[in-house]
């Protein structure tokens, strides 16, 4: 059975940082893994995807210039590293699986969902 599970979020201070990972299970190959962001009384948006077998990654233009995207494949592991936050990042913080084809950008992509992570910001 195919699942990811995120942690890491919290509360945090604008202008701060804070980490959310996404541990994959379960999957026969290494997909391409993506965060979404979900603000209050908003659709579900784009942060940021990376190729597991390539490490190649894609951002958002939510994400370019303050998050980064790593990967620790022996631990099958995401690490979205968010620096410079602000309160309009606030919101739960999605991790997906791609095992198929579509756009990295794309929500209807992907096929499989975590349960999200909670990311606060205050002023």
């Amino acid at each position: 059975q195919a699942q990811l599970v995120e942690s890491g979020g919290g509360l945090v201070q604008a202008g701060g940082s804070l980490r959310v990972s996404c541990v994959s299970s379960g999957f026969t190959f290494r997909p391409y893994l993506g965060w979404f962001r979900q603000a209050p009384g908003k659709e579900r948006e784009f942060v940021a995807a990376i190729n597991l077998s390539s490490d190649s990654a894609w951002y958002g233009d939510i994400a370019k210039g303050r998050f980064t995207l790593s990967a620790d494949n022996g631990k099958n592991t995401v690490y979205l590293q968010m620096n410079r936050l602000k309160p309009k990042d606030t919101g739960v913080y999605y991790c997906a699986a791609n095992v198929g084809s579509g756009r990295v950008t794309d929500i209807g992509s992907y096929d499989y969902w975590g349960q999200g992570t909670q990311v606060t910001v205050s002023s």
